[in-house]
């Protein structure tokens, strides 16, 4: 510590008056080796240790349910589903409890038993105003809306990341250390990032990687060129930055086959066959000494020797392989299909990995989505066959997809529901290629991620000390609370721990503002109601843990009702004026279907019917700005509205596009044998590791029926299923067009 006696005082002086020192003395009182660093509004290298349990809620192998014969490998069982070995995850929920529990807990020794995680791509939404909406398809997909996202996703890309550039970085500094520390010693990481982050991300992974592990700027050409533009270039690139965790890191040289152009230019000759070829001269300057060709001995030019040694000389004599012209000037035939194309460079403008065109087949307009080439590109160079993979920003999984297609193992992550699903239904697809193909593939399992506790999501300030970040955080938990219930029309009650309100004849809980209610509390609730008496009661919440079984709850002796929280809470003017619309869960139908005599009986289930209650926006404030002759689809009351202005007459008018119940269904799958499956997870005690029963199954996924964007066509009956003679519980998950999912158990006796 190098100070003056001035400075000293100094220093007292606002430590006495409990004002914050001058930036100075942060480099004068702290050593600090970094020639640049990057600092921002509350940094901290504090990262979060906290280890949650990942909770496996549903299985997926499908394509070898039907199997007759299983492998013979012990992978496998005697109908082809896996038993062993890793099983690739997909994760629900926040990355950076995903992280830190990945980690910290139990499944880093499975990672680790791997071979380590090799590489991490990862593509945030950087841009902090961004719309995170999506167009949905309805039905048979001539119609289509416009999803908003949850409150959830609005919370963390908005309110989390939306406070400008400190609040994003922020956000990705904690993500990143974590990822850093997840990482094995030979890993690599890309980051996706593009104009308004890439020079603050550069600073940030100098910080946490170290700059000497900086590997590349990659220039990817995200788009074609516009048209005019008058005020500056056109924008139509990303950037890609590369990084590895030491100087020991797998790297697999990629090349860019050759144009079109190329090809027509120098590969003119063929033998007859269509193999095209160049002729490439045998020679390289510096001296050597003279080959037999055709049993004559040639000497090289002067200043020259030849490439080849003797006996790779016969051996393409023979394979005809060598020409030799008049001039006695040597040749050998280098053929199109040997050339590899050139060594790719840090600028990718190739059509191999260019942008997604609307026709594409691998399009699932999904926003962000990304060209499967170009992580095809990424995955193959830094990583190898078996190794294991990561996306904790995964999208609509292209990462994923890639993986299992090379025969990676893979681990994706995402806060949105929606794009949970939309990775579940593309590596359904990827699956049934892959067997189609008579090609290897891994189970894979969805997870939510922790046994959430509200007090871990409330956010507070982190210059409060501890006891004034507790009270302030039981205060906005207070405040959300009275505000969901004046929206409900409720009045609060004390004396509770679960139950918070009261509307006439029932009680009211309330599920956490930015993380989804989960199994634990509504057993937490139920449990409550049966001790206080209780035989009514409303549960609230924005959202529902993935894979909650609502019917199991229905038999207990309590009158439970779920419902959802709509976005309008958060309108004053509708609270006030009474316009929130609280509507029910998702409610499902399904029969079964019992054929056959004695003990060769099969089993199917027909899903009859499925009902929603879903609002989103207001159909009146739409119809007043449409502009004549415009339209916009809105979802109002359960139904999905077509609201259009007539532009001559301005007469508004409505049609309803979900014409039957199924237009509200994007995937249904079922679990013939529900109860076999336990959900074991791991859990650290006392620094012990040791796995407990949950009292929950795990949905085994046997069959489903799902929409794509190119076949919009639902089954509604399963393809049968050998059923022996007892009880049978089955489960029937039915997702719906906004990616919510509802379970139902039916008990089936044969």
């Amino acid at each position: 510590m190098k100070l003056t006696d001035n400075e000293k005082r100094d220093v007292v002086k606002y430590l006495e008056a409990g004002k914050p020192l001058p930036e100075k003395y942060r480099f004068l009182l702290f050593d600090d080796d970094r020639e640049v660093e990057l600092t921002w509004n509350g940094k901290t290298n504090e990262v979060t240790n906290v280890v949650l349990p990942f909770q496996v809620i549903e299985q997926i192998d499908e394509p070898r349910s039907d199997a007759k014969f299983g492998n013979q490998n012990s992978l496998f069982d005697f109908s082809g589903r896996q038993i062993s070995g890793w099983t690739n995850k997909l994760i629900w929920g926040d990355n950076k409890l995903i992280l830190s529990s990945l980690k910290n807990g139990p499944l880093r020794k499975e990672i680790e038993a791997q071979g380590g995680l090799k590489l991490i791509y990862i593509d945030p939404p950087f841009d902090v105003g961004a719309d995170f909406s999506m167009d949905i398809s309805i039905g048979d997909g001539e119609e289509s809306f416009t999803k908003k996202p949850s409150v959830i996703e609005e919370i963390a890309y908005r309110d989390t990341w939306g406070k400008g550039a400190d609040s994003f970085i922020a956000m990705i500094y904690e993500r990143l250390k974590l990822m850093h520390g997840l990482l094995a010693e030979d890993g690599s990481i890309y980051v996706h990032c593009d104009w308004r982050v890439n020079s603050y991300m550069r600073l940030v992974l100098d910080e946490i990687f170290g700059k000497d592990n900086f590997r590349n700027e990659i220039i990817w050409q995200r788009s074609n060129p516009h048209g005019h533009v008058d005020t500056k270039y056109a924008n139509i690139h990303d950037t890609i930055l590369f990084y590895s965790k030491s100087d020991n890191y797998i790297f697999n040289t990629q090349y860019t086959p050759a144009d079109e152009n190329y090809i027509k230019t120098f590969f003119k000759l063929d033998d007859g066959d269509g193999r095209k070829y160049r002729l490439v001269t045998l020679t390289a300057s510096g001296s050597g000494e003279a080959r037999y060709f055709k049993g004559e001995l040639i000497a090289p030019p002067k200043g020259n020797h030849w490439r080849w040694s003797q006996i790779r000389i016969d051996e393409a004599m023979k394979n005809n392989l060598i020409v030799i012209t008049k001039n006695k000037s040597i040749h050998y035939k280098y053929y199109l299909e040997d050339n590899k194309g050139t060594p790719a460079q840090s600028l990718f403008v190739d059509k191999t990995t260019g942008n997604i065109q609307a026709i594409s087949k691998e399009n699932l307009d999904y926003p962000t989505q990304k060209p499967e080439s170009l992580i095809e590109r990424l995955i193959k160079a830094s990583s190898n066959e078996d190794d294991l993979v990561a996306d904790f920003f995964c999208g609509s999984g292209t990462t994923l997809a890639v993986a299992e297609k090379l025969g990676r193992k893979w681990i994706g992550s995402d806060l949105g529901k929606f794009g949970i699903h939309t990775s579940r239904k593309r590596m359904i697809g990827v699956q049934r290629e892959l067997k189609k193909a008579g090609k290897d593939f891994r189970a894979f399992e969805i997870l939510n991620v922790g046994r959430y506790e509200r007090e871990t999501f409330l956010t507070t300030n982190n210059d409060l000390r501890a006891e004034e970040k507790s009270k302030q955080a039981e205060r906005k938990e207070k405040e959300f609370v009275k505000l969901i219930l004046s929206a409900y029309k409720a009045k609060p009650v004390e004396s509770f721990v679960n139950v918070v309100g009261k509307k006439r004849d029932r009680l009211v809980a309330v599920g956490p503002i930015n993380t989804p209610v989960s199994s634990k509390l509504v057993q937490d609730i139920v449990k409550e109601c049966k001790e206080k008496g209780i035989t009514k009661i409303d549960v609230l919440g924005f959202d529902y843990e993935m894979g909650l079984d609502f019917s199991q709850y229905t038999d207990q002796g309590i009158d439970i009702a779920f419902r959802i929280i709509p976005r309008e809470v958060f309108d004053r003017k509708a609270v006030e004026k009474g316009q929130v619309k609280f509507y029910d869960v998702a409610f499902i139908e399904a029969k079964p279907i019992v054929k056959g005599r004695g003990n060769d009986k099969e089993i199917s289930i027909e899903l009859t019917d499925f009902s929603v209650f879903y609002n989103q926006d207001d159909s009146g404030e739409i119809a007043e700005a449409l502009r004549p002759g415009g339209s916009k689809v809105v979802v109002e009351d359960g139904q999905v509205v077509k609201i259009s202005k007539d532009k001559k007459t301005e007469e508004i008018s409505k049609e309803i596009l979900t014409k039957k119940w199924s237009d509200w269904i994007d995937y249904w799958a079922v679990d013939f044998d529900f109860s076999s499956r336990k959900e074991i997870i791991k859990i650290v005690e006392d620094g012990k590791e040791k796995e407990v029963w949950t009292g929950d199954y795990i949905f085994d996924n046997e069959w489903q029926s799902f929409r794509t964007k190119k076949n919009r066509n639902l089954d509604l009956i399963t393809s049968p299923k050998m059923a022996t003679k007892g009880k049978h519980k089955i489960a029937v998950k039915v997702v719906d067009i906004f990616g919510n999912d509802t379970t139902k158990v039916i008990e089936v006796k044969i």
